[in-house]
């Protein structure tokens, strides 16, 4: 089953049930697949649902933090529901250890020495941990490997 197909199938089912939050999420993600075959002109593949639906959890993750700040819970509460349903559908996230462990094989590999080179192991590795780490992450731990 498809990525495609596995949403229109959990939107059916959120319908049949009243799941209110599911069935927003769903419709939401849904929503940003056909923007993004619009954009790009084709149907989506696997790989590239993926990435629309990475984009619309980061977005959320990134938004917790800052309603948290302006005392907001209950959008916080409601944002966390949302990112743990968008979860379900993106590929299990790589822990800090297994990114580390990649960035080091990788920079082995690149040669690489100095901060300099940084951009060189980027290119190398963000094709390895794309839709599996978080970019910032990645970025973090390369700088630090290679201070």
């Amino acid at each position: 089953m498809t990525l495609r197909e596995k949403l229109q199938d959990d939107l059916k089912n959120a319908m049949k049930s009243k799941e209110a939050v599911r069935l927003s999420v769903v419709r939401l993600a849904k929503a940003a697949m056909m923007n993004a075959e619009i954009a790009r002109g084709h149907q989506l593949s696997d790989e590239e649902l993926i990435e629309v639906l990475a984009k619309e959890a980061k977005q959320r993750t990134d938004s917790i933090p800052e309603y948290e700040k302006a005392g907001r819970g209950d959008i916080v509460e409601s944002l966390r529901q949302e990112l743990a349903i968008l979860q379900e559908y993106l590929p299990a996230q790589l822990s800090e250890e297994e990114v580390r462990q990649i960035v080091t094989e990788t920079i082995a590999a690149v040669g690489a020495t100095s901060k300099r080179e940084m951009g060189k192991v980027m290119a190398a590795l963000m094709p390895k941990v794309k839709g599996k780490a978080d970019g910032k992450l990645v970025n973090q731990i390369v700088g630090s490997i290679l201070e």
